[in-house]
């Protein structure tokens, strides 16, 4: 582990990760993994919200991409909120229009983090997150 992640909050919660691109996940699930989080990934909405249904109260916080094939994070976000009204849902695209975003946010997103992403920026939101809105397992 690197000096710079001593500093950064870990936890031990589970966070499933919706994103298209390779380098995305790559940098994020190690990041994450090194902070004593589980990752789990979704390529698309469709996959994520299979995941999701199936492991019921296990999944502690999503990173919802907004733009992805098959199923963008609009849709994903609002049937993975069907399958849990209480689901926290971090938003994160660099294509996306802000009208969008409120949208979401008004309908129960927690945050939103535009891409690039800056992984003491992602790691803080997340822990932000969780403190403020814990699962009861």
């Amino acid at each position: 582990m690197s000096d710079s992640n001593l500093e950064m909050p870990g936890g031990n919660e589970t966070i499933l990760i919706v994103d298209d691109q390779e380098t995305i996940w790559d940098f994020l699930i190690e990041a994450l993994q090194e902070l004593g989080y589980s990752v789990l990934l979704a390529e698309n909405g469709i996959d994520a919200v299979e995941i999701y249904k199936n492991n019921p109260g296990q999944i502690d916080l999503v990173l919802l991409d907004m733009i992805m094939p098959k199923q963008g994070g609009h849709r994903t976000f609002f049937m993975i909120k069907e399958l849990d009204s209480e689901a926290n849902v971090l938003l994160s695209s660099g294509y996306v229009s802000d009208v969008e975003v409120n949208d979401l946010l008004k309908a129960g997103a927690r945050g939103f983090l535009p891409k690039p992403h800056r992984l003491a920026v992602v790691v803080k939101e997340i822990r932000n997150i969780l403190d403020t809105w814990p699962r009861t397992k």
